[in-house]
């Protein structure tokens, strides 16, 4: 989910870790309150239509207006049916992936969903293929095809992940009369057919949800009234919980506010593992020194992760040395043993073997928020004080830092990065593939096949080696440096149930779980 680019997961097991949870979490009352529950993040929507985002803030908000095929019921890593009936690949094969969709389903116009909006809602996204949308998730799907409610997915080559993404909010089903087939929405309107309608929609403020009566899924029942609400730094909604205006926060509150805060007097912080990532990622298609690779590989060299990690981000966060993070199949050190600790004689080396002049000069691009200022003035003092990077920096909100990258604006800029679904090719394919989902550029004939052999196992363990060698390589190419993994923190008061389900890594946003004491 795409970069936080784009959700999203997991805790491998899917268990969360309470800090002091009590009984009034787990026992939310279905009667008395009726207004909605104010729910504060620093996520942001880039757009409301799932053609066109790929992103953790589009995504979190997609689970709960849409309805994919599939879906991920809290903790669990393989997907249940949904919108679908069943779905099932077609013999032994991993090319046809065929489902049935469910009969009771209906838009909020009233007319009923059909195997065609499902053709449809694939069709448009991978034909307007955004500059920041999903398409780069499926690029073994090659045609989608209908017969009465049965939809049949035709892919280029074997890939056992494939259920795993329909799962997600690219898979999102809208409705074929309310969307162009060539364009994307920019009304601001949603038609679907998830367990909330949105009935008021403000961009960059607030969106009020309410649940749908006409819901039918995997979901027993729909939940309580939800306010939204969007701050654009982390801060701004510190600043929000101590006032009041919220009473649960979910993405991102500082890490000194973490580190400090006082869960007794009502208040009730779930922390859990996280796969949650942040990478510094290399623009390779610009002009500046950064497409040479021994540039990169110097840049690698000095990088003091663990200073970073205890200092902007008081410990909330955890040094990563690889592509793939903790609890995922096939997750190594591969950094850690190419580049064991900061070491500015092996940078002036790799750089004079190259012929590279210094000091090298580059742009450094980052979203505007407090702790990633203080993150990234403490890469670009780690990089001057060598003498070797002499480093300009550029501060841009989200909507304009996430157009930015995708432009090539800049020639290194940090994105963070929440898996799509609950598999280590999340963090292959749109990090590392050709045409990636970052718009770094990189393109690896060795990492793209690595990529293909591990989609071909239905035993995800018996891609453990591939995986392996991808990280091998990237470590080698950097075409991104792995940065950090964090935890993943909820607050509620004690007026709110069922904080502790809200997120569980899978990148689904389960806002239906929240409710009134």
């Amino acid at each position: 989910m795409r970069s936080t680019v784009r959700l999203r997961i997991l805790i491998t097991c899917g268990v969360l870790v309470a800090a002091g949870v009590g009984g009034w979490q787990l026992l939310p009352s279905d009667e008395g309150r009726n207004d909605p529950v104010p729910v504060g993040t620093t996520d942001v929507i880039s757009s409301l239509d799932p053609a066109g985002a790929y992103d953790a803030g589009s995504w979190a908000i997609y689970s709960n207006l849409y309805q994919s095929l599939l879906t991920f019921k809290p903790g669990f890593t393989t997907p249940t049916p949904d919108a679908a009936e069943n779905c099932k690949f077609a013999g032994d094969g991993l090319t046809t992936y065929q489902c049935t969709l469910r009969d009771d389903l209906s838009f909020p116009s009233g007319r009923k969903v059909t195997a065609e909006d499902v053709k449809f809602s694939f069709d448009r996204m991978l034909k307007i293929k955004a500059e920041v949308g999903p398409a780069p998730l499926f690029p073994t799907l090659k045609s989608v095809t209908t017969e009465g409610r049965d939809v049949t997915f035709h892919l280029s080559g074997r890939d056992a992940t494939f259920p795993l993404k329909l799962a997600t909010g690219a898979g999102s089903i809208v409705d074929s009369e309310r969307y162009q087939a060539d364009a994307l929405r920019e009304d601001n309107g949603v038609d679907g057919t998830g367990p909330y309608l949105l009935k008021q929609y403000k961009p960059g403020e607030s969106a009020l949800l309410e649940p749908n009566p006409k819901y039918r899924g995997a979901l027993p029942k729909t939940g309580h009234p939800v306010l939204v609400k969007y701050y654009k730094q982390s801060e701004d909604l510190a600043n929000a919980w101590k006032a009041g205006d919220v009473k649960v926060t979910h993405r991102q509150l500082p890490p000194s506010f973490v580190e400090n805060l006082d869960t007794g007097s009502g208040t009730r912080l779930t922390e859990a593992e996280s796969a949650e990532i942040r990478n510094i990622v290399f623009n390779t298609k610009s002009d500046a020194p950064v497409r040479i690779k021994e540039v990169r590989q110097a840049i690698a060299a000095v990088l003091d992760r663990p200073t970073i990690t205890t200092g902007p981000f008081k410990s909330t966060v955890e040094p990563l040395y690889s592509l793939i993070p903790q609890g995922f199949v096939g997750h190594s050190t591969a950094f850690y043993d190419r580049y064991p600790a900061p070491d500015q004689k092996k940078a002036e080396e790799l750089l004079k073997d190259a012929g590279v002049q210094t000091p090298v000069e580059f742009t450094f691009g980052y979203r505007q928020d407090a702790t990633y200022k203080a993150e990234t003035l403490e890469i670009k003092k780690q990089l001057e004080e060598t003498g070797l990077f002499k480093v300009k920096l550029v501060e841009a909100d989200w909507p304009t830092f996430q157009k930015g990258y995708a432009a090539g604006e800049y020639d290194v800029y940090t994105v963070g990065w929440l898996p799509d679904f609950p598999d280590s090719d999340s963090f292959t394919a749109p990090l590392v593939g050709t045409g990636n989902a970052l718009a770094s550029g990189y393109s690896s004939k060795t990492v793209d096949k690595l990529i293909t052999d591990t989609q071909q196992y239905g035993d995800r363990s018996r891609a453990t080696r591939d995986f392996k060698a991808i990280q091998d390589q990237v470590a080698k190419d950097v075409p991104l440096i792995p940065l950090w993994q964090k935890k993943d923190y909820v607050l509620a008061t004690e007026a709110v149930g069922g904080s502790q389900n809200l997120s569980d890594g899978t990148g689904i946003w389960r806002l239906w779980e929240l409710s009134w004491i």
